[in-house]
This record gives structure tokens, sequence and C-alpha cells, in this order.
């Protein structure tokens, strides 16, 4: 391990905690109400008929069709993405791919899946689903509507999840029962929400997950966007009531399709003890994985090296869709 020794932050980005720390961590329990609401949620946003528009994209690449994709989301929400389709091999299965905080300017032509259809899809409000007056940036948007469950984005940012596997099955129905999540840090969480409540979504890839155990996600220092909650209750009062609603390893227990996630010792943006409480939520089973990097959200030598290992994880991973 090469956990980085030295940083720019105020704060220690490990917590003071050690690896075995981390792994002993126990997710919280789910409050009242937990799965009826996410189900009801479910069952709501699958009703919407996604209407996906494709149009060919100014951008380009020799492995990959590029097209610029827009589809309907729950509240008549325009989501805009890209879909990529595979040049020389026929669609054989399908990935949809979210993204961090900071949005997403153009797809990951890097994904290492083949004979797949690829969505990368923006979350309302963000990027090119960006839907004024909801900030465009993290610590704006992650306050929307934070005052009731019913209100508050994040719910929608799993709709428009839920909506990307819906634009899928539409486009390709034989996909069906061969479609997975991939999901960093902000996407990562909204994954581990939306997985055990979709059975169409057949394996997930989360890294570095945030929204987990929230009680603790509201009180330890970072440079994510915790911290702009952190700030809004000193002055507004406990979210913490709905935040709960959303607590990405709560929902990771509920998971029962095969996991490969991925969870760092040292990271400012999404602390640790938190993505472990999403990968130790997960439950025993010879199908799920947690890997390890030396840090998250932060440059560090042998992350080329790491990242390269995880890589060829996720190809393997996602062969079997």
């Amino acid at each position: 391990m090469s956990i980085p020794k030295t940083h720019p932050f105020a704060f220690d980005p490990t917590y003071g905690m050690t690896l075995a720390d981390l792994r002993a961590i126990v997710p919280p329990e789910a409050p009242p109400g937990f799965d009826a609401f996410w189900k009801a949620r479910y069952e709501r946003a699958i009703a919407t008929d996604p209407q996906p528009v494709l149009r060919k994209s100014k951008l380009a690449h020799p492995d990959w069709r590029v097209l610029d994709i827009t589809y309907t989301s729950t509240g008549g929400f325009e989501i805009g993405g890209w879909l990529l389709l595979p040049r020389a091999r026929p669609v054989r299965r399908g990935l949809v791919v979210g993204h961090g905080y900071g949005g997403r300017d153009a797809p990951d032509f890097d994904m290492p899946v083949e004979d797949a259809a690829i969505l990368f899809p923006c979350a309302r409000g963000l990027s090119r689903s960006a839907c004024p007056p909801i900030p465009a940036d993290a610590s704006g948007h992650v306050l929307q509507g934070i005052d009731k469950p019913e209100t508050y984005i994040i719910g929608g940012c799993v709709d428009d999840l839920w909506l990307a596997v819906s634009t899928l099955l539409a486009l390709y129905p034989w996909l069906l029962g061969h479609i997975g999540y991939s999901g960093v840090s902000f996407g990562g969480g909204i994954g581990a929400l939306a997985i055990p409540f979709d059975p169409r979504i057949e394996r997930g890839h989360l890294v570095v997950p945030t929204f987990g155990n929230r009680a603790q996600w509201l009180t330890l220092p970072t440079v994510g966007s915790a911290d702009s909650v952190q700030r809004y209750q000193k002055t507004h009062g406990s979210v913490l009531e709905t935040l709960r609603m959303f607590d990405a390893a709560s929902a990771a227990s509920r998971i029962t399709v095969p996991v490969l996630a991925a969870v760092a010792l040292f990271d400012p943006a999404v602390a640790p003890p938190c993505q472990f409480a999403v990968a130790n939520a997960l439950p025993t089973s010879k199908y799920n994985e947690t890997f390890i990097l030396d840090a998250g959200h932060f440059d560090y030598p042998g992350s080329t090296e790491q990242n390269a290992i995880l890589r060829e994880k996720v190809r393997d991973f996602f062969k079997v869709l």
C-alpha cells in the first residue's frame, strides 16, 4: 500500500482508520418505510415512457459509433447524454455508466467492455441535463429539495438511472437480462440506491461510492458534497431524517446481484468510512468482490498500476453479463 503521506487538506483523509478498522464498520439499519419508499418510487418511474431520441454526435472514435441521446425521466425531465455502439461487433449486452459529482462532458471511450451498448446519462440538473433553477454545481445540487424525501433531488437522479435502463431496453429489447451498471463517487452512491430495487440490472460496479452511512457522512470533514450539507444543517436544522432514506449502505444490504466495489483508504471527497459502509453492507457472496484502492479523488504513486488491475477486473466482471 502507498497511502499518501502528504496532502493539502486541513484534516486527515484516512480519518485515522486502518484497513482493519474500515472492514469492521457495521452498516446502519434502514429507517422504517425504506423499502416501501423505494419500491413505490421504482414502480412510478418505470411507468414513464423514456421516448429516446438519437442524433449523430460531433464526437468520433475508431472503435465506437457515438450518438447524442436524450430521454424523458420522471417529472418530464429531459436527460441528455451519449450512447456508444461498437463499430465491429453486434450489441449483446448493455451498460449504464454514472458520473461523479463533477458531471460529465464526454463519454468514456476506455470502458473495458465489448459487444455492448453503453449509455452515459447525465443526472438531472447536471451537465447535459442542466435544468435551471436546479444548481449545476455539486454544492448546490446536493441541497435541492433536501427537506423532504419526496422532493429530494437524489431520488430523481435514481429515477434517471432506472429510466436509462428503460431507454436501453426500448432501443434493444433483447438486452433484458444482460444490463449492468457502473458508477463512480456520486454515480456509485446513486447506483447502490438503484440496483436493489431494479430487477433489470444484473451486475453493478461501484467505485468510491458516496452517500453511505449518512449519520457519519454528516459529521466527517470533507471537500465533497457532504461539506455543503453539513453547512446547510448548521443553519436550517437536521436533515438526517431525509438523508437516511437515501443511505447507500442501507440500500446496498438489499442488493442480490453480483457487485464489484472499489473503495479507498484515503479520500478527501468521500470519507472512507462511508465508502466501506457501502461495501461492507453487500451480502457475503462468492460473486461479490471489494477491491482496495490506496486513495480516491487524489493522485498518488501507484494509482496507474492499481487502476490497471481494477480495469481488468471490470473487464472480467462484465464479460459474463
